[in-house]
């Protein structure tokens, strides 16, 4: 049985993208991250040790949108899902990567590539 951590909205600059104008000028990227965690050693603890440090997971994942530019979407995701992953108590995670300015030639609201990795 797992619970779930959930980041979501997290928000940070980056310069990813297939155009060469994106990788210079940047633009705004929003990641939300779902995480399955047993917690019950936590609660029982009450002690972050225990647990993911969701505070430090964020700026991970945000240091990951500000850090070296990719192509795709795909890619960033997959990199913040290694991040996650890294933890120990994270058993699987599903990683949506946002980019509200994608630049798309029709309206829209929202682009975003969705991951799911799992501990092997």
């Amino acid at each position: 049985m797992t619970d779930r951590i959930g980041l979501r909205g997290l928000r940070a600059v980056g310069h990813h993208g297939v155009y060469e104008q994106e990788r210079v000028e940047g633009q705004p990227f929003v990641v939300d991250v779902e995480l399955d965690v047993d917690t019950r050693p936590a609660a029982a603890s009450d002690d972050v040790a225990d647990t993911v440090h969701y505070g430090e997971l964020a700026e991970r994942v945000v240091a990951a949108v500000r850090g070296e530019p990719v192509k795709l979407l795909e890619t960033l995701a997959a990199r913040i899902a290694d991040i996650c992953l890294s933890y120990p108590l994270v058993h699987r995670v599903e990683v949506t990567v946002h980019k509200p300015q994608a630049p798309i030639t029709v309206a829209f609201d929202d682009v975003a590539v969705t991951v799911v990795r799992a501990r092997a």
